[in-house]
């Protein structure tokens, strides 16, 4: 199981509120996504050497953008960031003038993370129905709006409550999904037809 001293000990400290990240984050959207997946699924592996080839992997593909990974135990918060805030294999926040580079992702959520995948099996299958008959703007929309209720609530699309759209559409998606001007004026009718495309 992963725990805080596989992350590299020290519990590493919340960046400033007015220094979250914004829309010019340094790492892919896919990514960030990938690395919260591969987290969980190192959280939640039984065998140790499946969990390190999990985090392997993660830190290979954010290597690639001179980023690392940590989880800060307090809160329960994957935090990437890049790799020259690391003094001693210890990230020194404290001493890093502009903290808005680091991108955090809570780990933790009123959904049951052991049920992820099935969770995600379920969002993609809603993802594939709103492509097909609403086209691929839309589809990817959906696809955003899955990767945020799976990896931020372990929860199906469906089953979001109003405050978890309104929070969708205000906050994850205009910061994390990268929507063209066109995905940003369709977004809350995606949404829309993601609710529709289970009624059937």
């Amino acid at each position: 199981m992963e725990t805080g001293a596989d992350e590299g000990g020290d519990a590493e400290p919340e960046a400033d509120a007015e220094s979250e990240p914004d829309g010019d984050e340094e790492l892919p959207a896919d990514l960030i996504e990938e690395a919260e997946r591969l987290t969980r699924l190192a959280r939640k592996a039984v065998d140790e050497e499946e969990a390190a080839a999990y985090r392997s992997d993660r830190e290979r593909r954010l290597a690639e953008h001179d980023f690392t990974a940590r989880v800060r135990e307090g809160d329960d918060t994957l935090v990437l960031h890049p790799e020259e805030w690391l003094e001693d294999g210890l990230a020194r926040v404290d001493r890093i003038e502009d903290t808005s580079r680091a991108i955090e992702r809570p780990l933790s959520g009123p959904g049951d993370p052991d049920d992820w995948q099935a969770v995600e099996e379920y969002n993609a299958s809603l993802v594939e129905r709103v492509t097909a008959e609403h086209g691929e703007t839309h589809g990817a929309n959906a696809r955003a709006f899955a990767d945020f209720m799976g990896n931020h609530y372990a929860k199906r699309m469906d089953e979001a409550t109003d405050e978890e759209v309104a929070e969708f559409l205000a906050e994850y998606f205009p910061r994390n999904a990268w929507p063209t001007d066109e995905q940003r004026d369709l977004a809350e009718s995606s949404v829309g037809f993601v609710f529709e495309s289970t009624d059937r």
